[in-house]
């Protein structure tokens, strides 16, 4: 099988096989918590203005949406996983907008498989790419950040049957400027504690596929037997 690094929009329009796309920090992570959480499923849209319009068209619905990183007025949740826990989200569906995630997997083109994908629930993707014995694999870091390009890394190992070592893999993340602004609190919306739930390798069993509808992409959890392969 062969195996493809690439990075951001341009990165999600060549993918080829299986486009797995990456947002650590933290949409997909956001994604995972919710599913986990009882969400029934979660739609992806590339506008604010999309999310609030399927919002208000979907009864029940919990828009999850920031614009460059930030809170946006008047949507409470800003894409913040531990934001998500706190929600009841039993039975809902997830609305979201992210700046990076949201937008590079809808960039994927058309009859490329879609896989979203964060750390929490890594080893349970690679198994279920695995099933589908893909020739090709293409592993899109959402955008070039090095917690991106450090889950795609890691699921490699797991592919490659090595035992790989997280703490390693997120050493520079945690050498930047951004993740020592981070993990002081002072980035509006985005508690440390995000870091925390975002930063624990295969903490779910589920793998996150995404089907293409009109007006926005559906992502739904599909259940692992093991995720030990």
């Amino acid at each position: 099988m062969e195996i493809i690094h690439a990075t951001g929009f341009e990165g999600a329009r060549r993918a080829r096989g299986i486009a797995v796309v990456i947002d650590v920090l933290r949409s997909f992570t956001v994604s995972a918590y919710a599913l986990a959480g009882g969400a029934r499923e979660c739609r992806l849209v590339t506008t604010t203005d999309e999310a609030r319009v399927l919002a208000a068209a979907v009864p029940g619905s919990v828009i999850c949406a920031e614009e460059n990183g930030l809170p946006v007025n008047g949507i409470a949740i800003s894409n913040s996983p531990t934001q998500i826990v706190a929600t009841e989200l039993k039975g809902s569906i997830l609305v979201q907008r992210s700046s990076a995630g949201t937008p590079v997997a809808a960039a994927v083109r058309a009859g490329v498989d879609i896989f979203a994908t964060s750390l929490v629930v890594a080893r349970a993707t690679v198994q279920a790419c695995l099933l589908r014995r893909p020739p090709t694999l293409t592993f899109v870091a959402s955008a070039d950040y090095p917690e991106d390009h450090a889950c795609a890394l890691y699921m490699e190992a797991i592919i490659n049957g090595e035992t790989p070592d997280v703490d390693r893999l997120l050493r520079p993340l945690k050498q930047t400027e951004r993740y020592a602004h981070l993990i002081s609190g002072a980035w509006p919306g985005f508690p440390p504690t995000d870091l925390e739930l975002a930063l624990q390798p295969d903490r779910f069993t589920f793998a996150m596929p995404v089907t293409r509808e009109a007006g926005y992409l559906r992502l739904t959890r599909a259940d692992q037997t093991s995720v030990n392969g």
